[in-house]
């Protein structure tokens, strides 16, 4: 069977990586509008109707409105935009958020695509308060490290430019404490309290990994670096994009120098979960492509589900 995929916004960092992703496929006939008519209204929410399945790689307003441009029933819009991340009537496009969730996905047809940063976020810490170990109420902080593909083509040109000393170190921003991410890290973690979050971009194209700090003594009594390192194996065992790394892993740090590589998960749909302790204090830490599992193979694996086909089909 030959599925009908449009991408609305397709000159976008994560419209060319979907279609990508789609070009390998004998099962996708990918439907395309011409350059010229990118903006005609009529001539996309023709395609977006005509489509079994479409991706809206726009800024939030345009998602919304191209999400109302769609009156066909049948079609499936998978939205990698924040405009629905938290908005109900939407399932959120993380197969992996929980037991039931895969079968939401193929009964949905308005999907919203995972931001990077919360991906990771998300998969550390919702099995961990799903199974009582992390207090729903607990104050939780972030650190992010990222790559600059993350901020789209404004930032790609401005970083490869290389005429700018200032952005040879790492850059903090999102210090007015609301990064877009930040309620979707809330809401389906099921954490009660939004978490502080610091992201920062650094001079390197893609790559991320996201760092939560624990102390032990505020989780559930008795909660031990093993037993946050047993919820993640459990909840993930079955995951084949999902790798939970040996506890205290020594072989996931550089040989010579001890460091962490951010972006060994580049070019791959994967994510690498970790848990490094000491007896009173935990670091989680996770890592992806911002770019395929963070962003376009993420959206590709969410339609998977949603069409019933090979999880794993293009990627």
């Amino acid at each position: 069977m030959t599925y009908r995929v449009f991408v609305d916004g397709q000159e976008g960092t994560t419209g060319l990586r979907i279609h990508e992703y789609l070009a390998q496929r004998r099962d996708i006939e990918v439907l395309r509008v011409d350059p010229d008519r990118r903006k005609d209204a009529a001539e996309r929410a023709r395609l977006l109707n005509a489509a079994d399945v479409a991706f809206l790689c726009l800024p939030d307003a345009a998602a919304r409105e191209a999400a109302a441009l769609v009156t066909n029933p049948a079609t499936c819009l998978i939205d990698a935009s924040t405009a629905h991340r938290t908005a109900p009537g939407w399932v959120f496009g993380m197969p992996e958020l929980a037991p039931e969730q895969r079968e939401r996905l193929r009964q949905a047809k308005r999907i919203s695509n995972p931001g990077c940063h919360s991906s990771a976020f998300i998969l550390l810490l919702r099995p961990l308060v799903d199974a009582g170990l992390v207090p729903r109420e607990l104050p939780v902080s972030a650190t992010s490290i990222t790559g600059y593909s993350g901020g789209g083509k404004k930032m790609i040109e401005l970083y490869e430019a290389g005429d700018d000393r200032r952005l040879d170190a790492p850059r903090p921003y999102g210090l007015a404490m609301g990064h877009k991410h930040v309620p979707e890290m809330t809401a389906h973690t099921g954490l009660a309290v939004r978490p502080v979050f610091q992201p920062i971009v650094g001079r390197f194209y893609k790559g991320l990994a996201v760092s939560v700090p624990l102390h032990l003594s505020q989780l559930r009594a008795g909660t031990t670096p093993e037993q946050l390192h047993a919820a993640l194996q459990q909840r993930y065992a079955n995951e084949r994009f999902i790798r939970v790394m040996p506890l205290r892993d020594p072989g996931t740090l550089e040989a010579e120098s001890g460091f962490f590589d951010v972006q060994a998960c580049n070019d791959t749909n994967r994510v690498d979960v970790f848990v490094f302790a000491s007896d009173t204090q935990a670091l989680l830490m996770a890592r992806l492509d911002n770019l395929g599992k963070g962003a376009s193979g993420a959206a590709v694996q969410t339609m998977n589900v949603h069409l019933g086909v090979d999880e794993g089909l293009g990627l």
